[in-house]
């Protein structure tokens, strides 16, 4: 808004290099979280909201097509909370909808949805990159507005696969994580130790373990 087009495009990338980086680590040495699983996806569209809106009423990205990614990403949003709350097992309280160790339905991420997001990154990365230069060359512009006219129809499709899909809706169980639970290396084998005792200890007299 106030024409610092450099910085802006620093922060950006810096946020994009940063996001990939904490998805490898987490992904590398099995440091997923189930508060992560929520709160990474709310900060990337939060990033995305803002530099959408910006650009937009800086006359770089056509409102119509703004309109139409931040319209999406509102109604995926509200769609989430509600699935989140009427597959929450009862009761359901706020306590309860906020615990998200509790298992309930979730929006899964379509394939679309994935290219459309990165389409969108680009197109972004593109516009502020133009804005840093003082503009683009007049094939780099052509090019420019041909992807707005692509994203806007990756978006209406991407949109539509999690109305229409089938692999949009899922249910986010709790599973084993012993990072999660907080133990130790050697509590974690004693645990699994006892767990093998104890199914050993259930079988029958007389009774042959294959």
């Amino acid at each position: 808004m106030h024409d610092f087009n450099i910085p802006a495009l620093g922060l950006f990338v810096y946020a994009g290099v940063t996001d990939l980086v904490d998805g490898w680590i987490a992904r590398k040495w099995g440091l997923q979280t189930v508060v992560g699983t929520v709160i990474d996806p709310m900060a990337d569209k939060a990033l995305m909201t803002v530099v959408t809106f910006t650009l937009a009423m800086k006359g770089a990205l056509p409102i119509p097509l703004a309109v139409l990614i931040l319209g999406r990403d509102i109604l995926l949003g509200l769609s989430a909370l509600y699935y989140r709350y009427i597959s929450l097992p009862p009761p359901r309280t706020l306590a309860r909808y906020w615990d998200f160790s509790l298992p309930s339905a979730e929006v899964r991420p379509t394939t679309i949805s994935k290219i459309n997001t990165f389409l969108q990154l680009g197109l972004i990365g593109a516009t502020m990159s133009g804005l840093a230069m003082g503009g683009l060359g007049e094939t780099a512009q052509t090019a420019l507005e041909v992807s707005w006219w692509v994203v806007g129809a990756t978006t209406v499709w991407s949109g539509g696969s999690y109305i229409w899909g089938k692999d949009a809706m899922g249910e986010a169980k709790k599973g084993t994580n012993f990072r999660e639970q907080g133990l130790s290396k050697d509590e974690k084998a004693e645990e699994l130790g006892t767990s093998a005792a104890q199914s050993k200890g259930n079988n029958p007299p007389g009774s042959r373990q294959l």
